[in-house]
Parts: C-alpha cells; sequence; structure tokens
C-alpha cells in the first residue's frame, strides 16, 4: 500500500536529485529514505529513478506520478486544516510565503497590520527567494504566497497584484543622463543581489534575456545577497546596479545621495502576484492575511 511518507520521500528525492539530500530536507537518514523510495517503486511496481553516478535520473514512471503524489499531499493537508477551521477562526499558526525583498516593500507592517487584525495567530513570514518559496508552495509546507513573477505555473493559481519598474543606478551621473539600452547593460560593470539563486532570481531572468538579445551574456562584476549591499557598493562608485524604482523610493533617507537612476530600454517590471494550488481552498487564516498582504503591497507600489 502506498502511504503519504513514500510519497513525501518521493518528491524530495525528486526535487533534489539524491537520496542524501533528500534526507536532509526531511531531517531522515538516508538509508530511510532510499527504503522508502523502494517500496514506493515495489507498491507500483515501476522504477522511479535510475541510477547515475552519484545521482539519481527520474524516469517517465517518476514524472507521471509527480503531479499525483502532489494533489494527495495537498489534499490531506487541506483536510487537516479544514478540520482545524470548525475550531476558532484565525486561532493559531499563520505560514505565509514572501519573496525575498519583502522585507522592504512590507516588513514590520504586514505583521502590524496582521496582529491587530487578528491578535490571537502566531504569524510566520518565510523566504528568502522567491524560487525557494514556490518548492515550498508546491511540496505543501505553505499554503499561499506573494512571490516574484515569471514562474512555472502548472498546478498554481496566480493572482497578479502589483509591478514595479527596474532601473539601472549609478553614482556617475554620466550613466544615468538617458535611458540605459540592453546593449550598455551588457557592457556595464555590476554588482547584483540575490547571489545564491543567481539566474534562476526572476529579475535576473528578466535582465539576461534582454542582454542575451544584443548577442551578449549578462556577467557580473560583483554578486552580493541583498539589495542594500549592492546599492552601497553602487554609491562607492565600484559598479552600477539595477533594482525596482518603488525600492529607491522606500529606502528614503537610507539611501546613499551618491546614487541616481535611468530607466531600461527595454523597460523590465519586477512583477508580484499571490500563488496558491490550483482548485485549493484557503483556510480562513491564510485568506485573511491574503488580503491583508494585498492591501499592503497596493498601497506601498500603486498599480
Amino acid at each position: 500500500m502506498i502511504s503519504l511518507h513514500q510519497l513525501r520521500c518521493f518528491l524530495a528525492t525528486l526535487e533534489h536529485g539524491s537520496f542524501t539530500a533528500a534526507a536532509a530536507e526531511l531531517g531522515l537518514a538516508q538509508p530511510s529514505i532510499s527504503e522508502q523510495v523502494r517500496l514506493l517503486e515495489q507498491g507500483l511496481n515501476a522504477p522511479l529513478f535510475d541510477r547515475v553516478g552519484r545521482g539519481l535520473l527520474p524516469t517517465e514512471a517518476a514524472r507521471v506520478l509527480r503531479p499525483h503524489a502532489e494533489r494527495a499531499l495537498t489534499a490531506v493537508a487541506e483536510a487537516s486544516r479544514a478540520v482545524a477551521s470548525v475550531r476558532e477562526v484565525l486561532e493559531g499558526t499563520i505560514r505565509f510565503g514572501v519573496f525575498g525583498t519583502a522585507r522592504l516593500y512590507l516588513g514590520s507592517a504586514l505583521v502590524a497590520d496582521v496582529l491587530r487584525a487578528h491578535p490571537r495567530v502566531r504569524l510566520e513570514l518565510i523566504g528568502q527567494n522567491s524560487m525557494d518559496v514556490l518548492r515550498d508552495l508546491r511540496h505543501g509546507r505553505l499554503e499561499a504566497a506573494m512571490i516574484a513573477l515569471p514562474i512555472a505555473d502548472e498546478g498554481l493559481q496566480v493572482q497578479p497584484l502589483i509591478r514595479d519598474e527596474v532601473v539601472y543606478v549609478s553614482a556617475d551621473p554620466l550613466r544615468v543622463r538617458k535611458p540605459v539600452t540592453a546593449a550598455e547593460l551588457a557592457a556595464a560593470t555590476l554588482v547584483l543581489s540575490e547571489a545564491s539563486w543567481g539566474n534562476e532570481d526572476s529579475t535576473r531572468r528578466q535582465l539576461a534575456r534582454a542582454v542575451q538579445s544584443t548577442g551578449s551574456t549578462l556577467r557580473p562584476r560583483i554578486e552580493v545577497e541583498d539589495i542594500e549591499t549592492a546599492l552601497e557598493v553602487a554609491a562607492l562608485g565600484l559598479a552600477d546596479t539595477v533594482t525596482a524604482r518603488g525600492l529607491l523610493h522606500l529606502l528614503g533617507d537610507r539611501l546613499s545621495p551618491q546614487l541616481r537612476w535611468a530607466p531600461l530600454r527595454p523597460r523590465i517590471y519586477d512583477e508580484f502576484a499571490i500563488v496558491h494550488r490550483q482548485g485549493a481552498t484557503l483556510s480562513p487564516a491564510s485568506q485573511a492575511i491574503v488580503a491583508i498582504a494585498a492591501a499592503r503591497m497596493r498601497a506601498v507600489v500603486p498599480g
């Protein structure tokens, strides 16, 4: 008989490509993961992975199984939430996924809004980058999230919220006297944030496509984790950077007076959306935080 535990082990192995990494994610021993996958293969009478060197490659059976496994785990999570909602609404823990720079767009204001409206909840805001949040959402570890687009939206319900124009930032006034083209972006000395995610990051992907259209490759001179550090490096004149125009406004007095900005040509936008699994019924608690987060985001960056 197929168990939920087997499906969790299977999905973690599929995501990471090895039993060892899957074990680390789930907090289990590696032999336990491999045994659960073996039992699942036995129950299905089909191999799910081909062993190649030290890694694992999914078979066609694994690819067919994946959406069914995800739906099964989601259904169980929804059943648990439905039973929990019979108890007093908006009491307990709300876990909501957020994109990396949500700390600048929303920060403590979102926490204050939620606790003011629902003082009995415990709040967890999860996420350092939209790609990590998306994986947690697909694996049922989150019920809903606010993340940056574009994403692979198969099996997901996407509710667009706002978009914020990405601009070129420099301490040299001559470099921002006019809109910056993709060719100029390709030739620039850049410091970019989201170093751990690189071109998985949604803004990076858009910049990379624009630069590729000129026959070049996006190669930043410096990579850092957060946009605040990138802006500090740019203020020193060591490199230029790009960021959302709304973030420059939100940083206010924290932004160096040395910095100026110009639009990109073609224009690029950071777009944000509320995302949850397609067909899922959000719990009252998640519905509440989605409404509050969306209202707060629209207030910060209208349109």
